[in-house]
């Protein structure tokens, strides 16, 4: 499974709101819904919050094996 604990922990760190990433990034309030449930991500959004977090994939999620 692909969760994205890391991306909340980047975000603190960084002191990105969520507001920031819809507001600057285009990410609807639906998407960060999805991000908070580890839902199915477009690969278009998470290249969008690796540019505004300047981050690599691997900084925002991480596969756990079930």
């Amino acid at each position: 499974m692909i969760v994205f604990d890391k991306l909340w922990k980047i975000m603190s760190e960084k002191g990105v709101s969520t507001y920031k990433l819809r507001e600057e990034c285009g990410l609807d309030s639906k998407t960060i819904r999805r991000l908070r449930a580890n839902e199915n991500i477009e690969t278009k959004t998470l290249n969008k919050l690796c540019i505004a977090l300047n981050c690599k994939i691997e900084d925002i999620m991480e596969f756990i094996p079930e």
